[in-house]
């Protein structure tokens, strides 16, 4: 049973890996999609949980597909998202440079690295979507998402004052009772 998981997360997230245009946050949709919706292996909350803590830690934003592989298989779950998600998406990296090195900006890659941004910041746009879902579970959520994206959105402050801001509300109105 463990290795037809293996087998599936290798397999998912190599294609996954193709998809990642714009970071591997940006491949988060369909990380969603495949890990929650399709295979059931995580629920919204432990999806959205789970990416926090990524987030949290120091490293690459891929560290979260690493993650994904513990949560569901352990030690070679590690081992086999993290290679499965880097592999594929460094060696086509890696071809698409030496091709766009020969032929110039002027050429099809050229075209193609421009069209990619507004690919890549629908993609991220889907994910802050898909990760609000399984973060606001409750209306004190909601509101805190919305007021941190308002803050991002229309202020030149840092994001770090959002995070502060968001994590002192969730502690005064943990002590206070007002969510478990």
């Amino acid at each position: 049973m463990k290795d037809d998981l293996l087998i599936q997360l290798a397999l998912r997230f190599a294609i996954i890996s193709l998809l990642s245009v714009g970071g591997s946050v940006a491949a988060l949709p369909e990380a969603h999609r495949v890990i929650v919706s399709h295979f059931h292996w995580m629920n919204d909350e432990q999806f959205s949980q789970t990416f926090a803590l990524a987030q949290t830690s120091p490293g690459p934003n891929v560290i979260v597909f690493s993650l994904f592989g513990w949560q569901l298989a352990g030690l070679a779950g590690i081992v086999v998202a993290t290679l499965a998600i880097l592999g594929p998406s460094s060696l086509l990296a890696f071809g698409v440079a030496r091709v766009m090195g020969q032929s110039g900006e002027a050429s099809w890659p050229g075209r193609l690295k421009k069209g990619l941004a507004p690919l890549a910041i629908g993609l991220l746009a889907a994910n802050g979507y898909l990760l609000a879902l399984g973060a606001d579970a409750d209306l004190l959520g909601f509101a805190v998402t919305a007021a941190a994206a308002a803050f991002v959105v229309f202020t030149r402050r840092s994001p770090l004052y959002a995070i502060a801001a968001g994590a002192a509300l969730f502690v005064a109105a943990r002590r206070l009772g007002l969510i478990l």
